[in-house]
């Protein structure tokens, strides 16, 4: 399997079944705040409802492509994925999995809305920062960058949630006020659906949730089963098998055809040593192709060497036409300029990419995950945020203000927690009614926690776990 002896491929195939676990407890664990507002609102029946949502996340993980997944994987250190230490990598997958699956399924058995992204993260930073403690590792950090961009993502977005459901609710009050129609924001009474026009509503929000959910909470399962893939079997996964190397040439030779006629004429030495390694990953990498006709040729430790050239070059060359580096001062032509990012992005493409079969594991995962154990996390966010039961109004503008946040942040590649944006969405709409004397202040309480928490949790347990297991494997 892979290329694998029978341990090795033992051991990738529980680490298969594990990510994909994962991602059946996140579609149990948070299929709730897409059903929540249908359910309470008898706009669709339990059962139905979480089928349905069920089938919308599986459609949005198989349609919403790859980019999220992508800066997941792109969160490790670069020198983690492209480490040959065997005992190092099952320690790192073994660490990310247990660690997220023990505080998923513990927050969800006590029914707090705790984000599964948030998990997930945490797991991954803390696997990050045990790797560059360990003896003889240096120069190994974090992806700042992209860990910045996720944990602003993930810290605002609960903000955007309960601020602009709240402004929606409001205005759609003095709308109603103004219209003398009150039904939006009357209690659903049991048993009873509410007006088509309202029904229709509420189930187009809870798909666009569903969906949205999907997108990109769907695409983090896809990113956790590719780094299993890239560290256990590294000589399939590493560079994307179903490419020609013959168009990796093309990328770098475009490459070189621009780098090769920069004069280094009055450059700095961080210009010119810019310019000095990326051409060494370029001729490295021209190297490692010049006598293959395919990927499969590669022997042990040229995947994760092109992988390795390919992202590391792909940052430096960035450098170039980045006009915000502030030490980068190479003038290129506008034409030059394009032509060196088309190279790039076709150069990257080769390492960014994710099997269709991957992406169908992870959509079914998450599609019958969103089918079970749904209802405590549901009680919590129908009946324990608020002292009141949740009107049409106020489940309506919570999805859909959920649905369009993930859906901007899916598009600008960017994690978010679904749970976080509606649970505080739901909130937000309950301080538009009746103030904050509205809300639970228990439930918002463990709510807050559990967002605070986590992260400190999950790096620490999983960075305790990397240690552990990497000591005891030598």
């Amino acid at each position: 399997m892979f290329g694998l002896d029978n341990g090795m491929a033992f051991i990738l195939i529980i680490c298969i079944i594990a990510a994909c676990f994962f991602e059946f407890i996140n579609g149990f664990h948070d299929t709730a705040n897409a059903v929540a507002t249908v359910i309470y609102t008898n706009s669709m029946k339990p059962g139905v409802a979480v089928v349905w949502s069920g089938v919308f996340n599986f459609i949005g993980v198989y349609m919403g492509g790859i980019g999220v997944a992508i800066g997941i994987i792109n969160l490790l250190p670069m020198s983690l994925l492209t480490d040959q230490s065997v005992n190092h990598n099952i320690a790192m997958i073994l660490s990310i999995i247990i660690s997220s699956i023990i505080w998923n399924l513990g927050t969800w058995y006590f029914g707090i809305p705790c984000s599964s992204s948030h998990t997930l993260l945490g797991s991954l930073f803390g696997v990050g920062l045990a790797f560059s403690l360990l003896p003889g590792v240096e120069n190994v950090g974090l992806n700042w960058t992209k860990v910045k961009d996720a944990g602003l993502s993930l810290m605002l977005s609960p903000l955007i949630g309960f601020g602009l459901t709240m402004g929606i609710v409001i205005l759609v009050k003095k709308i109603s006020k103004k219209l003398k129609n009150n039904i939006l924001f009357e209690e659903p009474q049991k048993k009873k659906s509410p007006p088509p026009l309202v029904r229709g509503l509420l189930v187009l929000t809870c798909t666009s949730v569903s969906y949205s959910h999907g997108s990109n909470d769907g695409q983090k399962g896809v990113g956790l089963l590719m780094i299993i893939l890239i560290a256990l079997a590294p000589l399939s996964f590493s560079v994307n098998h179903s490419m020609q190397p013959e168009k990796l040439l093309v990328s770098l030779n475009q490459i070189d055809s621009i780098v090769s006629k920069i004069d280094y004429t009055g450059l700095t030495d961080i210009e010119k040593g810019t310019l000095t390694e990326a051409n060494k990953r370029l001729d490295s990498m021209q190297v490692i192709l010049a006598d293959i006709n395919s990927f499969d040729s590669l022997k042990n430790g040229q995947p994760q060497a092109l992988r390795k050239n390919i992202l590391i070059s792909a940052k430096l060359l960035k450098n170039i036409t980045d006009p915000n580096e502030d030490y980068i001062h190479i003038k290129l032509e506008p034409a030059q300029k394009k032509q060196l990012n088309a190279s790039i992005a076709d150069m990257k493409s080769f390492t960014e990419y994710a099997p269709w079969w991957v992406i169908l594991l992870i959509s079914l995962s998450l599609g019958i995950g969103t089918m079970v154990g749904w209802k405590r996390i549901v009680v919590t966010i129908g009946e324990k945020i608020g002292k009141e039961h949740l009107s049409y109004a106020q489940g309506a503008s919570a999805e859909l203000v959920a649905a369009s946040t993930i859906f901007f942040s899916t598009s600008l590649k960017l994690p978010v927690s679904t749970t976080h944006i509606l649970s505080s969405g739901v909130a937000g709409s309950m301080v538009a009614t009746n103030g904050l004397k509205n809300l639970r202040k228990k439930t918002l309480k463990n709510i807050l926690i559990a967002w605070l928490v986590t992260l400190p949790v999950t790096i620490i347990l999983s960075g305790g776990l990397f240690l552990l297991i990497s000591y005891f494997m030598g």
